[in-house]
């Protein structure tokens, strides 16, 4: 939809005025016309409805310019939200003391919600939440006994904002996070939050394309890993494969994922956290799902099509607090992206189909990042002329916009 200066310029011009005669119409000066019409100055309220009426625009206009300023308004807060955590994150990787008890039912409502909500409204919470921990270690308030809690809970709200950070397109931010996760698993002496947070650097790693970094935060997760004690192994045997496979090792990413589903068998003692710090069948087949779609087709892509479409099944017919909405809208995209490497454009576009019509607020950068690949795979010459490849190339386009 056109921006507000495009539609003044536009009105402006379909009326046949020039910036000296709508200056004189509405006391604002033209050079201020030049500027709100170029978008090099946001435009006043005021002025919105000055010209508004001068156009005769009938409130179009004003609602243009009201649309744009809630948008404006919305992240300006969000800008200071992330600032005010990535303070705190810093303070806490410098911080030699931590502690609270009381906030663990937050913490907890919080990893579960957070896989059925937009990231945005999980950062503020979380920021929340952290910051109560952080005054009440500042200002000592805590038992002696609480400490090692005190410094799970700052580092797993810590990694909730890392997520966070992540799903909206900031892996640089969101490192910084998980760098205080990882000092308050350090502090705390926790083993499978330190595995939880290798794994989240790997994810991170991952995000940015640098797979030797990834591969690093794999292996010194490892070493964190106790022998079946939750799922910290499977997760990052599943992040194992997802690099060896992005670096082109079929035989290897598939006997990583061979070991995750070992892993899982061998597993217990459940996790301490569920919700975005468990990792389910479901996620697991996700996992193996997206790693494998980086090779080039043939079983890998089988074998991608059948781990994307189980975990659609589980997490569909499994309880809520287990379904983990972005994941389970991404293993759609994986699934559709082994279909296209298989040939099968017309079942690629209707796996992909349920994203195309997500709100702006529940396109998460996953989704943004891997449906572009998906739709420079079938803007292939091969596939020209499928109609089916032009319909669903076009309306990936018009979700990323």
């Amino acid at each position: 939809m056109p921006t507000f200066p495009e539609q003044l310029r536009a009105r402006r011009l379909e009326a046949g005025l020039s910036l000296a005669d709508l200056s004189t119409r509405t006391g604002y000066d033209r050079t201020y016309f030049a500027h709100a019409e170029s978008g090099r100055r946001t435009a006043t309220e005021p002025f919105a409805a000055a010209v508004d009426v001068a156009l005769n625009a009938d409130g179009e206009l004003y609602k243009a310019w009201e649309k744009e300023d809630a948008i404006r308004r919305r992240d300006a807060a969000t800008h200071r939200t992330r600032a005010a955590a990535l303070a705190i994150s810093r303070d806490l990787c410098a911080m030699a003391d931590l502690d609270i008890s009381e906030l663990h039912a937050g913490v907890e409502a919080t990893a579960v919600d957070y896989l059925g909500t937009p990231p945005a409204p999980m950062m503020d919470r979380a920021h929340a939440l952290r910051a109560e921990a952080a005054e009440r270690i500042r200002s000592g308030h805590h038992r002696p006994q609480d400490r090692s809690d005190l410094y799970v809970t700052a580092g797993q709200l810590s990694g909730v904002l890392a997520y966070a950070l992540l799903d909206m397109g900031d892996p640089q931010e969101a490192l910084h996070h998980v760098a205080a996760a990882a000092r308050c698993a350090e502090y705390a002496g926790d083993a499978e939050l330190a595995a939880w947070v290798a794994g989240t650097r790997s994810l991170i790693c991952r995000f940015m394309g640098d797979y030797g970094l990834a591969l690093d935060a794999i292996r010194d997760g490892y070493q964190h890993v106790g022998s079946g004690t939750g799922t910290g192994e499977a997760r990052l045997r599943c992040g194992e494969a997802q690099c060896l496979a992005n670096l082109g090792d079929s035989q290897a990413a598939n006997a990583a994922l061979d070991g995750a589903e070992v892993a899982r068998e061998r597993i217990r003692r459940p996790d301490s956290l569920g919700g975005l710090f468990g990792f389910s069948a479901a996620k697991q087949s996700y996992y193996a799902g997206s790693s494998l779609i980086w090779l080039d087709g043939g079983h890998d892509a089988e074998r991608a099509a059948r781990e994307a479409t189980a975990a659609i099944g589980m997490w569909q017919a499994g309880p809520d607090d287990e379904r983990s909405l972005d994941d389970e809208r991404l293993a759609h995209v994986y699934l559709a992206t082994a279909r296209v490497q298989l040939g099968d454009v017309e079942g690629a576009a209707e796996a992909i189909a349920p994203i195309l019509s997500l709100p702006l607020e529940e396109q998460i950068s996953w989704i943004i990042k891997r449906a572009d690949r998906l739709a420079s795979m079938l803007s292939a010459p091969r596939f020209q002329g499928n109609r089916a490849a032009e319909e669903t190339v076009q309306a990936i386009k018009e979700l990323a916009a």
